[in-house]
């Protein structure tokens, strides 16, 4: 693991102790200033970091190893936006305004169409390699991971690909989609189901 790699493990615990920081500075001075530290610190510094790292250290879709000496870039970007995987209420709170999750995902790198339903319980593990259409429907904690990790050799190996959804796609509640899913336009996804990688539904 490189020293980057080290560091970018307690971005999660940095982020928490500086929104923490800013609700105490908020609850002493209640202003405008105080309630935008809170918002920025918990929502702006991460994507303001990962959109840095992107730039420097853009994910590449493919093959790779995480044992390896050289930096792995799925790596730090995971760790940059996994306080929202361990603490999904920060993104639930999101999907009850109409529109504003779908923002959120774009500012990520994500292409959303328009009036996409996200239900308030759902898992999205890599935001920045997702591409859904217009007019989709995402059911009840359905999952979304577009990376599989597997032993391979006395190491990890790494397999990272877009999930690609349709327009007018249902996607069922309790399912989940694996890296490099192809859900073809007006597809039906049916609920619990269970898609590996590669798959293609049409």
């Amino acid at each position: 693991m490189t020293v980057l790699s080290k560091i970018l493990l307690f971005f999660p615990g940095f982020v928490l102790l500086l929104t923490g920081a800013a609700i105490v500075y908020l609850a002493y001075s209640p202003n405008i200033f105080s309630i935008l530290g809170v918002f920025l610190s918990i929502y702006g510094l991460p994507v303001l970091v990962y959109r840095l790292h992107e730039w420097v250290y853009p994910v590449r879709e493919g093959i790779n190893y995480l044992q390896n000496k050289e930096y792995n870039s799925w790596w730090g970007s995971h760790q940059i936006q996994v306080i929202f995987i361990a603490i999904p209420v920060l993104e639930a709170v999101l999907r009850l305004i109409p529109g504003v999750f779908s923002c959120w995902l774009r500012l990520w790198g994500a292409k959303v169409g328009r009036d996409v339903y996200w239900t308030p319980s759902l898992e999205i593990a890599d935001r920045s390699l997702l591409e859904i259409g217009d007019r989709v429907v995402i059911g009840h904690r359905v999952g979304i991971y577009s990376h599989v990790i597997k032993p391979r050799k006395q190491n990890l190996m790494l397999y990272v690909k877009k999930v690609k959804i349709g327009s007018n796609v249902f996607v069922g509640a309790g399912s989940n989609l694996a890296a490099g899913v192809v859900i073809a336009e007006g597809s039906y996804v049916p609920a619990v189901s269970n898609l590996y990688p590669n798959q293609k539904v049409q």
